[in-house]
């Protein structure tokens, strides 16, 4: 098969058309909430979205744009369901310590999350729930769900049995594994990575990526995420632009190249965003000089604004990496203060730990009262987080 051909029937699927009426009102309420003009199915979703968060105070906005981490793993305690209480997060992002409990607990478990928070936030809306899902060593899960095989092995298939076979494989089993993880009650993959392997990033990324060649890469995450979204997962494209060999939960890190380079590079990205529904993309924490010589591209407005919505075209989520890594604690700014400046410069949500939760949700009210961070700005991103929940089928 040509691999022009394979590339274009990789791509993910467009969701059915959903019968709106394509008036000017629709599609400027389109605008406010994404940014960007979409099919009339995303129509369907902004619309609703951007009515439910504008009857929303700045308490309630501004916990639905952060993913928060928890405590605990069979129940929620008193000092986790106090924080959620006064910061009802609009997503949950899970660990091993969360998940290492057989399933039925894990389950119990997650069910009592969504219950509490949407007891405490807008009634009838549920948060999230976010785990990292990739394969290979990144797997969270205790017994009973299978691990995925890692990036690696994808693209070793491709070499042995040909490229068709290798994705139609990749794309069954992140069904089967989808299916696992949404009946746990988890609806957000923070997966695949799209990053392409190059001598820059191998010591790091090695067995996550889906290989060298951008094209392959592109097709394995298309299938990756089709086979997610059949059983009901919205996944993640990460981490956009891309990183080096540094480790960034432990150093800072630079991409030395120029834009032509930098175009290559993201070429998956591009893709996937061009050719269908990408739900989110994660923004690594990596330092762009082409484009921004002073701020990482999880803090810079020319990458996440510029490039990635105005350049890309990109509609959906914007989540920003974890911001207790130490590419950013080096850079001086409290996780707090960095998640605060992210939405700011674009980003739709942003990650804290139940240490941080309360300080990150009175970082952004506070950057919100002093104008760091427009209340428009705030009700696109908080948009954007609900209307995926209306996709994803949580509001019904």
């Amino acid at each position: 098969m040509p691999r022009d051909r394979l590339y274009a029937m990789s791509a993910p699927p467009r969701p059915a058309v959903f019968p709106v009426n394509a008036c000017l009102s629709v599609l400027l309420s389109v605008w406010f909430v994404t940014g960007t003009w979409a099919s009339p199915y995303e129509d369907h979703a902004a619309v609703r979205a951007a009515a439910i968060v504008s009857a929303l105070d700045d308490r309630l906005l501004a916990a639905l744009v952060i993913l928060s981490g928890l405590d605990g793993s069979r129940s929620l305690g008193g000092a986790m369901k106090g924080l959620l209480e006064d910061c009802p997060a609009g997503g949950l992002v899970l660990f091993r310590y969360n998940l290492n409990a057989e399933k039925e607990d894990v389950k119990a478990f997650l069910a009592e999350c969504a219950s509490f928070i949407r007891m405490n936030a807008v009634p009838g809306i549920p948060p999230l729930i976010a785990v990292d899902h990739e394969g290979g060593p990144v797997h969270r899960f205790g017994p009973g769900v299978s691990r995925l095989p890692a990036a690696t092995f994808w693209r070793d298939l491709a070499g042995r049995e040909g490229e068709a076979a290798a994705l139609a494989a990749l794309e069954e089993a992140a069904f089967k594994s989808g299916t696992e993880i949404r009946a746990l009650g988890i609806t957000v993959n923070l997966a695949p990575v799209t990053e392409v392997l190059d001598a820059e990033n191998l010591s790091f990324l090695d067995g996550r990526s889906f290989g060298e060649d951008p094209l392959f890469v592109g097709a394995a995450s298309a299938a990756f995420m089709r086979g997610m979204e059949r059983a009901g997962i919205s996944c993640t494209l990460k981490h956009f632009p891309g990183n080096t060999g540094t480790d960034p939960h432990l150093a800072s890190m630079a991409l030395g190249k120029d834009r032509a380079a930098l175009a290559e590079m993201t070429s998956p990205f591009a893709a996937l965003i061009k050719g269908g529904r990408v739900p989110a993309v994660m923004v690594s924490h990596a330092l762009v000089p082409a484009l921004d010589g002073e701020r990482i591209a999880s803090l810079s407005r020319p990458v996440m604004e510029g490039w990635l919505r105005g350049g890309l075209g990109f509609g959906g989520i914007i989540i920003a990496d974890d911001f207790s890594m130490g590419a950013v604690r080096i850079s001086g700014l409290d996780p707090e203060e960095a998640a605060a400046a992210s939405l700011a410069a674009g980003a739709d949500m942003i990650m804290a730990w139940p240490s941080t939760l309360r300080k990150t949700h009175a970082a952004i009210l506070a950057a919100l009262k002093d104008g760091r961070l427009s209340r428009e700005a705030l009700l696109k991103s908080a948009g954007r987080v609900v209307a995926e929940k209306i996709r994803l089928g949580l509001l019904d």
